[in-house]
């Protein structure tokens, strides 16, 4: 991405934050088991999706706005967990590294990398580092939640990809 964002990324990143509350919220209350251990979330999608369309200082800004964003919005009384935070930063600039050197070619490969490597850094080593303090050893049934969760990000960033509409927006640049 050039040093200056263009107005349509700005507006971009701004729905891919909304809508990453978004979802964080909803899964919050509807998908969430064991008392915030067990969530089954997709609100790390648009932050990925940030990091392969812009590269990863976007991606990490996306993550850290997305984080801020939803704890303030949220009903929680203890104060934020920055590891937490990081580990959400972390998630959208490993996709967005991995997007630009690892898998530059756009396409099925790049997305399963950018989610396995995000979602293995960001997800199952920082925020599970970050959540130990609350939840002790049970964040290690975090790893088979993971597996599920990406699969499925995986296959939506991919049908995503196949959709001309979204291809013809966001990757023709």
């Amino acid at each position: 991405m050039d040093k200056k964002l263009s107005a349509k990324a700005l507006t971009t990143c701004a729905i891919l934050v909304a809508m990453s509350v978004i979802i964080g919220i909803f899964c919050k209350n509807f998908m969430n088991f064991g008392g915030g251990l067990f969530r089954v979330t997709f609100e790390n999608l648009p932050i990925i999706l940030s990091g392969i369309l812009f590269g990863p200082l976007v991606g990490g800004f996306v993550g850290v706005a997305t984080d801020f964003i939803s704890y303030f919005l949220s009903a929680q009384i203890y104060p934020p967990n920055l590891i937490v935070t990081l580990g959400a930063a972390s998630i959208g600039v490993v996709s967005g590294i991995v997007s630009r050197t690892v898998a530059k070619k756009r396409g099925f490969l790049q997305i399963i990398l950018c989610e396995i490597s995000a979602h293995a850094i960001g997800s199952l080593i920082i925020k599970s580092i970050g959540l130990y303090t609350f939840y002790g050893i049970a964040v290690l049934w975090r790893i088979p939640l993971y597996t599920v969760i990406v699969a499925v990000e995986t296959a939506v960033i991919c049908l995503l990809y196949k959709n001309t509409n979204f291809r013809n927006t966001f990757l023709n640049r």
